[in-house]
């Protein structure tokens, strides 16, 4: 099921060690873990850096998500919506969904960075280690759209939670209150997976762009960079990770947008009696309009890029003092 240690030796041996890019140092010790205490340990990195870093921004995707759902009110940009809910609300008001956001991210980042190294794994044995310098792109987006998948499934029932509690601030308390009122009013797939399909098509093109570019923008990093990798310090390494990862934000932020924005409409309200999923992403989409999809674009670059930055920073250096360094980056010959 794992990666076989023949697999990775071949790698080992195919690839030169100066175009192998590790996320982290290397953990000092001999003894490094495998199989599945391994890939354990790179899905408690993956969940503490989605966890962290979605729940610090928490402010910044209230702001956008009433940006997108209330355009004639919050129309004067980014900054004047912060004011604006403030005024209104009170400053409380910016970290409503707390809850769900820090929850819903541990649980899918988890899948998404864990899975992501799995099935790089996976992919590596199944092109052979000789061809996975030529293919890595393509192991990188099919690696990262596997992950993603497995990880929306167990994102979508707290994002919708925490979609509704930001559209309607008196639909619940929190977390618990309006997890449990959204089942029983709706059931699980109109109030949890009716936004299945868009997040889906948000978080796999999403992930696929993610992943992707930051590893060809670390990739091109350390090229430019004289020292040889292995001897640089953690601090380097965590600086090349942030900037890979603003590179890959602003990437995927972009890519990713129009879904967003139909993701927030779709979880606002109840569908009409009888009305499919996919009637309404139609409708939306129709009176939308192509400006109307890029609704708060600007905040959400700025947040996808600042998150996606300290993820990968924050996955290193998790990763770096957990031991869990047998991943690997192939650079192309």
């Amino acid at each position: 099921m794992f990666p076989s240690q023949s697999a990775l030796a071949g790698l080992r041996t195919v690839v030169p060690m100066d175009k192998i890019r590790a996320n982290a140092p290397a953990a000092a010790g001999d003894d490094k873990p495998t199989g599945v205490d391994l890939y354990a340990r790179y899905a408690f990195a993956g969940a503490m850096c989605c966890s962290l870093t979605h729940g610090a921004l928490t402010p910044v995707d209230v702001v956008k998500t009433r940006i997108q759902l209330e355009p004639t009110v919050y129309n004067r940009g980014m900054v004047a919506a912060f004011r604006q809910v403030i005024a209104a609300e009170g400053a409380g008001a910016l970290l409503t969904g707390f809850g769900p956001t820090a929850a819903g991210y541990f649980v899918q980042g988890a899948f998404k960075f864990g899975g992501y190294e799995f099935w790089k794994g996976q992919l590596i044995t199944a092109v052979g280690a000789e061809n996975a310098p030529a293919y890595r792109i393509p192991i990188y987006m099919a690696a990262s759209a596997l992950a993603e998948f497995a990880a929306d499934v167990a994102l979508c029932p707290l994002e919708a939670t925490r979609i509704r509690l930001v559209s309607q601030p008196s639909f619940a308390t929190g977390l618990v209150s309006g997890f449990s009122r959204l089942l029983r009013e709706e059931g699980v797939i109109r109030g949890f997976y009716s936004g299945f399909g868009p997040i889906l098509f948000k978080q796999v093109p999403y992930t696929m762009a993610k992943f992707a570019v930051y590893e060809i923008a670390a990739e091109k990093i350390y090229e430019a960079i004289p020292t040889p990798k292995d001897q640089l310090s953690s601090g380097t390494v965590t600086t090349v990770n942030l900037g890979a990862g603003l590179i890959a934000g602003f990437a995927a932020a972009v890519i990713s947008q129009p879904a967003d924005t139909l993701l927030s409409k779709i979880n606002k309200t109840k569908g009409k009696e009888g009305e499919s999923v996919t009637s309404r992403l139609i409708s939306m989409s129709k009176e939308l309009g192509p400006r109307g999809l890029f609704l708060g674009l600007g905040a959400r670059i700025v947040m996808v890029g600042a998150l996606t930055a300290g993820q990968f920073a924050i996955n290193g250096d998790i990763k770096r003092v957990l031991g869990a360094t047998g991943g690997y980056e192939i650079a192309k010959n």
